[in-house]
């Protein structure tokens, strides 16, 4: 491997990685296997990608071309050298709307290529769910279709030219009447018409085996074209020109609801002859329960076209009066329409959990059949799960005939991969009974590779390796797919996890406390690699920040899983690998609900960082700024704050302080308050509200950093009629005192301990676990008349208050309390808005920008919020993604540029774009310090700014 890695290094001018890092990131794609590579090659050009074929010939070394990694079938990994095309041939070399074509290289994702095209009316017909992420040569090594297959077909359909390399070398351009075919090909397919013309079966998915039908003379001899859904086997593929389609310049979305998926099913082909431009089917199982759609236990998702709204919504309406629908409904609205189809795109997702939490994998991902079989065909498919006591739920393209399913596969024992090969045998024959295709869209890969005689025939699988021979005859390009094929049961990634439970400090309660079970989540969809960032989503912002893979959560997950193997990541959580991939995550949150499959990297972060350190020293910032709690608090008991300001105004004694502290340099340290705010509290005079009570929470950062935002919070809730307390900070040895519905507690000498509540969010961030639990206990002791008064309370900082929701209940599993306590946490909006749902905000007729925080978005929900600001007349949406800073993590050194890219991606292109006079709208205290700090801007609380409002409606005239 060491001669190997200096040759490539000497002839390659692109990056070569033959670190464990760079192997394990591409170990798995989104199928069921895993291969470990021997290094991996990002070429900068065609150039590079013949070097690298070159020198790995010399060596036999096999190569596998990969783009975005989101193959089903197992075709992006291998044992060899991978070429990554996703880092430097990802270009658009050109766009012309005359000709209605693109000049594309094959790391370039759907997306950009979409963003192009459209301006020109344009765009690039098929489109996978996985359109943010997927690249194009992935898309032509699959022959990718899309939703959207009925109207503008597959990628075969699109594509005109194709720039290859083969396996010795020669550079060919590939496109009709035999142009560009290796040597051998032409006279290896006239020998076969008649098994060429006979032995494909018609329907419009059919991806399965090579496309010689292509070759045939009526067919144009489209080299080209037979090239696509190759899956790597025969070249490799350096640039492509592809045709765009006319895009619609208005939509409208059918939606009609059926009894059952199979009465969907059966009245799919039937809406064909309308044409539409997507028949989508999926069931109530992957729909959550709170999307209004019409009635039914199926629906089908058409969409029409049109040059007007007008246009498109009357073929939408035609089209829910032709069909045989239970219920059926028009949606005209786009953010309508793209709430919807978002559920669709994450169903290859969210299928992989059933809906009591079982686990359930690819495999069977895509057969295809004739789609007036399609009915007959789901029900058989139906009794075949039944009689091997199997679940999955149905999906996909309908119109197409073709299905997406995920089956809960016991892929961790013997007897269950013996269950999983019994039943792909039987499944491969049901689908070619009813005449179709065992791949409709994702390809064979190894998945399905072996059961192609059953498909085929052994001579027209003889053929294809006959023509693999042709391209390939050293067998150099991704062996052991498509043909020669590796039996489908070896090679399973979940081999390599250990079996027995990792002993482990959260409780992962999804995933019934096996960590183990928490990484296998991650399937690869990759949806946290879509680079440009677009409405209320979050994740991933490290990897937008740096456009690299090990700091996307797929490519984080996929170190933790190795870590787990200990393959190729050998020290287990000793990693450095690990802990340097984890060291850009925010612990933003933003996987935990934007991932379709959960992932929640922040909580396998601190887990990781807790078993990382322990015994050993910490990096310095996890002792300030990860217990600021604790120097915060002995600041405000020395009354020490105006001194530790003015010591922070002085420059050289900042810098020395930052140094130590492990504090970047370019940072400014926030000022702490020279009154707490509950010191305010102590020396205020109460209202006197006799409403419901609520018992404010005074979290580390309003209490010492930003008690304006709590003085803001009482302020307003008083004036929703609601009574205000503070937790108590007696904790008793005997029976608890106070019950939170008095603004003070008696302290009787002897009788208890003085404590102060707290949500242990500086310790969860910075894994010291063992200390975050000690913390929580105490706040739950301190809590307790509390909880037994059942009084609500009010977390005003979102990221304390997801902290309190899903950490505490997490993380202290064995304490009833804890799901007690993350029961009553209220947002200050919820608690206005179940509390005092009567009470009328000062309206303020004001526009509004900022960014919904990344832990209210992931955990706590803003709808309550928006309704509140709707009702106080503040317009204007808020932006998603992160601020950036995350608590302690723009503050550490060596995370400054990746904080303020995070800052650039939505936040502050957002604030310069808002319309003057308009209020910057920032919850949390980390991103109106990121405003502050990048952008010269005041963030206001909520509350903040209601409490103004009030404030005029109260001021004399």
């Amino acid at each position: 491997m060491t001669d190997l890695e200096a040759e490539l290094r000497k002839v390659v001018r692109g990056d070569v990685g033959f670190g464990s890092t760079a192997r394990a990131l591409v170990t798995m794609d989104a199928s069921n296997y895993r291969r470990v590579p021997l290094g991996v090659v990002a070429p900068r050009d065609a150039d590079d990608v013949a070097a690298v074929l070159e020198v790995c010939r010399a060596h036999a070394v096999p190569v596998v071309p990969r783009g975005g990694g989101t193959s089903i079938a197992g075709q992006a990994t291998g044992t060899g050298v991978v070429l990554d095309f996703t880092r430097y041939l990802n270009r658009l070399v050109a766009l012309d709307p005359e000709s209605r074509t693109a000049v594309v290289q094959p790391g370039l994702v759907l997306d950009r290529l979409q963003e192009a095209a459209a301006p020109h009316g344009l765009r690039f017909g098929p489109d996978p769910s996985t359109h943010s992420r997927c690249t194009l040569g992935g898309m032509i090594g699959n022959n990718s279709c899309g939703a959207h297959s009925v109207a503008w077909g597959t990628t075969a359909d699109s594509v005109r030219e194709l720039d290859v390399v083969t396996a010795r070398g020669r550079r060919l351009r590939l496109g009709r009447e035999w142009s560009g075919a290796p040597e051998g090909l032409r006279g290896l397919v006239e020998g076969e018409p008649a098994l060429l013309r006979t032995g494909f079966p018609e329907l419009p998915r059919r991806i399965s085996g090579y496309a010689l039908d292509a070759l045939l003379p009526e067919r144009g001899a489209d080299v080209a074209r037979s090239f696509c859904g190759s899956e790597g086997t025969l070249g490799v593929l350096t640039q492509a020109v592809v045709d765009l389609v006319a895009a619609p310049p208005a939509r409208a979305l059918a939606v009609l609801g059926y009894a059952d998926e199979a009465a969907a099913a059966e009245a799919a082909a039937g809406l064909l002859p309308h044409g539409p431009l997507t028949v989508e089917g999926m069931a109530a199982d992957l729909v959550p329960s709170a999307v209004a759609l019409p009635r039914g236990g199926a629906w089908l998702f058409v969409e029409t076209g049109g040059e007007t709204p007008a246009e498109a919504r009357a073929r939408a309406e035609a089209i829910v009066r032709a069909a045989d629908a239970v219920d059926g409904l028009v949606v005209t609205d786009p953010a309508g329409q793209r709430a919807l189809w978002r559920i669709r795109e994450d169903a290859s997702g969210t299928a992989t959990r059933m809906p009591d939490g079982s686990e359930a994998w690819p495999g069977w991902e895509d057969c295809a059949v004739p789609p007036a079989r399609l009915g007959p065909y789901l029900r058989d498919f139906r009794a075949l799960l039944a009689g091997h006591g199997l679940r999955g739920t149905p999906y996909g393209h309908f119109g197409d005939g073709c299905i997406h399913v995920r089956i809960d596969f016991d892929l961790l024992t013997e007897a269950g991969v013996g269950r999983f090969r019994r039943f792909s045998e039987e499944l491969a024959d049901l689908v070619v009974a009813h005449g179709g295709s065992l791949s409709g869209e994702h390809g064979d890969g190894q998945a399905r590779a072996e059961l192609l005689p059953r498909m085929y025939g052994e001579r027209m699988v003889g053929l294809f390796e006959r023509v693999k021979g042709v391209w390939d005859p050293d067998g150099l390009l991704n062996p052991g797919m498509l043909v020669r094929p590796a039996p489908l049961d070896s090679g399973l990634r979940f081999s390599v996890l250990p079996r027995e439970p990792v002993d482990v400090a959260f409780g992962y309660p999804a995933d019934a406390g096996d960590f183990s079970a928490a990484v296998r989540r991650c399937v690869g969809v990759a949806k946290c690699r879509t680079a440009a960032a677009t409405g209320p989503g979050v994740m991933c912002p490290s990897f937008r920040a740096t456009g690299e893979e090990e700091h996307s959560t797929r490519g984080r997950a996929r170190l933790l899983h190795e870590m787990l193997a200990g393959e190729v990541v050998t020290d287990g959580w000793r990693s450095t690998e690990v802990r340097d991939a984890l060291d850009l995550c925010l612990s933003c949150k933003g996987c935990r609900s934007d991932c379709p499959v959960g992932v929640d990297m922040a909580t396998y972060k601190a887990e990781f960082l807790h078993h990382h350190y322990a015994g050993r020293r910490r990096p310095m910032a996890h002792y300030t700024m990860g217990r600021l709690p604790v120097w915060l608090r002995w600041v405000a008991r020395l009354r020490a704050a105006r001194a530790v300001n003015a010591l922070a105004s002085v420059r050289v004694l900042a810098s020395v302080g930052k140094r130590l502290g492990g504090v970047a340099p370019e940072r400014e340290i926030p000022r702490v308050a020279p009154q707490t705010f509950s010191g305010w509290w102590r020396r205020r005079r109460s209202e006197g509200a006799d409403g419901p009570l609520v018992v404010l929470w005074p979290d580390t950062f309003t209490e010492h950093l930003s008690p304006s935002v709590g003085r803001a919070a009482v302020r307003v809730l008083e004036a929703a009629g609601l009574r205000v307390a503070l937790p108590p900070t007696l904790r008793m040895r005997g029976r608890p005192v106070g019950d939170a519905r008095t603004t003070s507690v008696v302290t009787l000498l002897g009788a208890g301990r003085r404590g102060r509540v707290c949500c242990g969010l500086t310790y969860l961030s910075t894994g010291q676990l063992d200390r975050a639990r000690s913390v929580l206990r105490t706040t739950l002791d301190l809590l307790e008349p509390v909880l037994a008064a059942g009084a609500p309370l009010v977390v005003l900082e979102p990221s304390c208050a997801a902290a309190l929701r899903a950490d505490l209940p997490e993380l202290l599993h064995d304490d009833p309390r804890a799901a007690v306590l993350a029961s009553r946490v209220l947002t200050f909006a919820e608690a206005l808005e179940r509390l005092a749902p009567d009470w009328t905000p000062p309206r303020m007729d004001l526009p509004v920008t900022g960014q919904t925080h990344c832990h209210q978005h992931a955990v706590l929900g803003d709808a309550a919020d928006r309704r509140l600001r709707e009702a106080a007349s503040l317009s204007g949406e808020l932006s998603g993604g992160c601020c950036g800073l995350a608590g302690n993590f723009g503050f550490e050194k060596g995370h400054v540029e990746v904080s303020a890219a995070c800052a650039e991606d939505q936040l502050l292109p957002a604030v310069r774009q808002a319309p003057d006079g308009a209020v910057v709208l920032a919850d949390g205290f980390s991103c109106r310090t990121q405003l502050e700090q990048l952008a010269g801007v005041r963030g206001r609380h909520l509350a903040e700014v209601l409490a103004e409002g009030l404030d005029r409606m109260t001021a004399p005239k």
